[in-house]
């Protein structure tokens, strides 16, 4: 089973940078999917960014250009780096994996417990 564990989030200024860190444990036999999602307060969660098997990458209209989501293997650990950000940015940001346990199996879903960010302007 994977358990994922989000850090990095915290307060900034409009204008500012964070590295958000999803830290994977447990194993898996594929990872069809990983990526990150936000949800702000009386909002339901929206996805920001995603990695597909393969490498390909897609993100949501309103954070293209400013926000990257990438992966190292070595460390199990996926990140998002998010700059020029904005107080509409302001959300619980979770990480999430969608993955086989073996060959055989189903896919899973799995989710971080969050990481809040706030912008302020």
């Amino acid at each position: 089973q994977v358990q994922l564990v989000e850090s990095g989030g915290g307060l900034v200024q409009a204008g500012g940078s964070l590295r958000l860190s999803c830290a994977a444990s447990g194993t898996a036999f594929s990872v069809n999917t990983m990526g990150w999602y936000r949800q702000a307060p009386g909002k339901q969660r929206e996805p920001v960014a995603h990695i597909i098997s393969g490498g390909t990458t897609n993100y949501a209209d309103s954070v293209k250009g400013r926000f990257t989501i990438s992966r190292d293997n070595a460390k199990n650990t996926m990140y998002l780096q998010m700059n020029s950000l904005k107080p509409e940015d302001t959300a619980v940001y979770y990480c999430h994996w969608r993955y086989k346990s073996t060959r055989w199996s189903d896919e899973y879903d799995t989710w971080g417990r969050g990481t809040q960010v706030t912008v302020s302007s």
